[in-house]
């Protein structure tokens, strides 16, 4: 019997991508989802993990400092080589749950994908999160997440140009005159502030959206 067969029938998704700025609690969100699908043959996958990983074997990466870097530390190739890979997976497999900046983006127009959206509301508990998690003064934390962000979303929206146009413009999820936002709340299932919603809250509305009963009317 094919261990798979049941979850055809748990669940409405096959896999899940988790996206969303620094501080917004989407790497906590991933790990809460991951413990709690495990036994059920689910995967966790986080691309910040991954980059982290690839900067300090390349000596890109400051331990001292715990802190990311920008996507201009990084090769076009090598970008668009993870970021595919991480839509084959969608398109290939199941029981993925994938975190990074761009999974979302990358789950445009791939059926069976639940794509979730992480914001937080308030700028300064994302600064706190991010000087906890880091180890870092208030002012580093200010200064690295807005220039990861412009740097980020330059290099991407020059990068993705012709995939944004195929998967959000020509789909008609988003107009020709609206700019380049790989975090727009259109391009997503679920959207859930951090600033008003618990972590045991945040994992629940995922849950109850992957297991929920849908209408056969």
């Amino acid at each position: 019997m094919n261990s798979q067969t049941p979850q055809i029938f748990k669940y409405n998704y096959k896999n899940i991508t988790i996206s969303g700025l620094p501080g917004s609690g989407s790497t906590t969100l991933l790990d809460m989802l991951r413990e709690e699908l495990k036994l059920d043959g689910w995967h966790g996958f986080s691309g910040g993990e991954f980059m982290r990983a690839y900067a300090a074997e390349k000596g890109l990466f400051d331990n001292s400092k715990r802190v990311h870097h920008d996507a201009s530390h990084y090769e076009d190739d090598f970008d668009r080589q993870v970021d595919f890979g991480m839509r084959e997976k969608l398109q290939e497999e199941e029981n993925w749950i994938l975190e990074s900046w761009l999974s979302g983006f990358m789950a445009q127009q791939v059926p069976g994908t639940l794509k979730v959206l992480m914001t937080c509301n308030e700028d300064a508990i994302r600064i706190d999160r991010i000087v906890n998690r880091d180890q870092i003064s208030i002012e580093e934390a200010k200064e690295h997440l807005m220039g990861r962000y412009k740097t980020n979303l330059k290099t991407w929206s020059k990068l993705y140009a012709k995939e944004w146009q195929e998967w959000v413009v020509d789909k008609g999820t988003l107009s020709a005159e609206s700019p380049i936002d790989f975090w727009h709340p259109d391009l997503y299932d679920l959207v859930i502030d951090t600033y008003s919603s618990t972590k045991k809250a945040t994992k629940e509305i995922v849950l109850n959206a992957l297991k929920e009963k849908k209408s056969t009317s």
